[in-house]
């Protein structure tokens, strides 16, 4: 990832960042009270601000406008040198506006007073230990970001974006057939108007309530529903597809090889069904992937499929590579699992690796075979064979059914590597290429 640029340097008091809960002003402690009727200028959102009683805060009160992101440095810079006091909800660097102020002014310019977040609150009306509780936003993101923690037992907690957040919740655990888990829905955690209610995902039947509400699902999955594992190598029945799928065992060893880490991009040319993007990212959240794809169907696929297993932050870029590479971001990996000869694309990747980038390349045939083995000798890496056979019923016996053995090239970018050409060559249709 791209470090960040150094923050501005600043003049005056430190932005102080105060937490406030349900509760309000009675919930808050003597030092956040302090810095909130000293500041000059209290900024925070409507429901915050009216939370503080005006005869103790005389501040000038400024709302934060919407897209709230881009008004961060101009408001600190038409309040500069004045004490700014700025509201957050519950704990302000969990997922909270502490994270912008950081990284706009540098934390030695931040003064941050936590308050009990949400999650805090929830854990303890559940019962359950926070360090082993999955949180999970949706406050500007996808709800279908759930569906990547759904593993049976697990307990997971949703921060709402509104009152419909736990009607699109308990949809999405039917569809993905976790329909017995219970949820819990609790608003207001903290205030006197707290309220609490539950019931099964395929049992839901409760009316929007309260938009500032936490969802707690205790996973439960449904008889006959299939198990889907956390780490790589997803059944292919996971996936819609047209055929265009890098199979279970091949798909495994592939993630193997480009060794996902928190943070990473990883470019996935000739998409095909998506299942090495989808699998990258599913490693951890942080993860991120650019998918490459030049069929509009299938691109489709790919993004449904991102969606129903969870990561539906997966880009899909649709165009022919290397031509649709043109200005993406930078990879920390790239996988080839389509359209392999086509004129310039190893150039192009090659080029656009980092040094300590992998580059994974999959093939099928002998004239892309012929060609990974040229780029090995230049380069080096791993150049192996993965064959794949499956028991199969052969009259009243079983037997083996060789699937097509894959050649498959893997390599990390050395400082001292050379930038060689691949040579000439017409491109092969992708359908050969995907495994």
């Amino acid at each position: 990832m791209s470090p960040l640029p150094p923050p501005p340097a600043t003049t005056g008091p430190p932005v102080t960042v105060v937490g406030i809960g349900a509760d309000g002003w009675a919930g808050l402690t003597g030092t956040a009270r302090t810095a909130l009727t000293r500041a000059d200028v209290l900024i925070g959102g409507p429901r915050q601000l009216v939370l503080l009683p005006e005869a103790e805060c005389g501040g000038e009160r400024v709302s934060w406008p919407s897209p709230l992101r881009p008004a961060v440095p101009r408001l600190l810079e038409k309040y500069a040198g004045q004490r700014i006091a700025v509201l957050a909800s519950g704990d302000p660097m969990f997922y909270g506006i502490g994270r912008a102020l950081s990284e706009e002014l540098g934390p030695d310019a931040l003064r941050v007073l936590p308050h009990p977040s949400s999650v805090s609150y929830a854990c303890a009306r559940a019962g359950w230990p926070v360090e082993d509780t999955e949180v999970v936003t949706t406050v500007g993101r996808p709800v279908a970001r759930l569906a990547a923690a759904l593993h049976e037992g697990r307990r997971v907690l949703v921060l709402s974006a509104g009152a419909g957040t736990p009607g699109e919740i308990a949809a999405l655990l039917r569809e993905r057939g976790f329909g017995p888990s219970l949820m819990r829905v609790m608003e207001q955690l903290g205030s006197a108007e707290e309220r609490t209610y539950e019931g099964t995902a395929d049992r839901w039947e409760h009316a929007p309530g309260d938009p500032l509400n936490v969802v707690a699902v205790d996973c439960r999955r449904a008889a006959g529903v299939p198990r889907l594992g956390a780490g790589p190598g997803l059944p292919d029945s996971a996936y819609e597809h047209d055929g265009q799928l890098t199979k279970r065992h091949v798909r495994a060893a592939t993630l193997a090889a480009l060794a996902p880490a928190p943070g990473e991009l990883l470019w996935d040319i000739g998409g095909g069904s998506g299942s090495i993007g989808i699998e990258w990212m599913r490693t951890h959240p942080a993860c991120r992937t650019v998918t490459v794809e030049r069929d509009p169907e299938r691109a489709g696929r790919i993004t449904r499929n991102a969606d129903a297993l969870g990561v539906p932050a997966l880009r899909v870029v649709l165009g022919a590579a290397p031509a649709a590479l043109d200005g993406l971001p930078a990879p920390d990996a790239v996988f080839i699992g389509g359209g392999l000869t086509a004129p310039g694309l190893l150039d192009a990747v090659w080029s656009a690796l980092p040094v300590g980038g992998r580059l994974v390349a999959n093939t099928v045939t002998l004239e892309s075979e012929a060609l990974l083995a040229q780029w090995y000798r230049g380069h080096g890496g791993d150049l192996v064979k993965l064959a794949v056979a499956h028991a199969v019923a052969v009259g009243a016996f079983t037997g083996w059914r060789q699937a097509m053995a894959v050649t498959q090239w893997s390599v990390t970018k050395s400082a001292a590597a050379s930038s060689s050409s691949s040579p000439s060559s017409e491109p092969e249709p992708e359908a050969e290429d995907r495994t």
